[in-house]
């Protein structure tokens, strides 16, 4: 199944969508996640059913917010060590997130979703993009950002 029909599936009875961007915007290919978010901010677009957060190095800092909303889908996006080709993108199982190098960040995402997912009904996904460099840089390589505006995109596409 590709991404697109995924996504799809995924998003197929959404109510309200939370996209949070998780990434270090100063590691280069790390900052894929913010890099989306400030990409589907620069869209302007502002429905009552969407919510984009740049939640940077520290997600577990929105766990109030993303409650408060209340949203029926989650879309959680970050750089992701998944050995494939740099910027290929994958929605990543979250009972895979212990095979696979997640993150620079202070609180492991599986945790993370764990959280979240207690006491609560919505439906969590995260989409994992191949890095190819976590050096200081100040935004995504060619391959990851050409993969992350194909990923607004295809998210419009569903969305909107």
């Amino acid at each position: 199944m590709s991404f697109k029909s995924e996504l799809n599936d995924f998003l197929s009875d959404f109510k309200k969508l939370i996209v949070l961007g998780v990434g270090n915007e100063l590691k280069c290919d790390d900052g894929v996640g913010p890099f989306i978010i400030n990409r589907l901010i620069d869209e302007n677009i502002e429905k009552d059913n969407l919510l984009f957060i740049n939640a940077e190095t520290v997600p577990e800092n929105f766990t109030g917010k993303i409650r408060k909303e209340n949203p029926s889908h989650v879309i959680i996006v970050d750089a992701c060590l998944m050995g494939e080709t740099p910027g290929e993108i994958k929605i990543v199982d979250k009972d895979d997130f212990a095979n696979i190098g997640i993150s620079t960040h202070s609180m492991s995402l599986s945790y993370f979703v764990k959280y979240l997912e207690k006491d609560n009904d919505f439906k969590v996904i995260f989409v994992g993009i191949e890095p190819r460099t976590m050096e200081w840089g100040e935004k995504p390589t060619s391959d990851v950002e050409k993969t992350a505006c194909e990923f607004v995109e295809i998210l419009k596409g569903i969305i909107l």
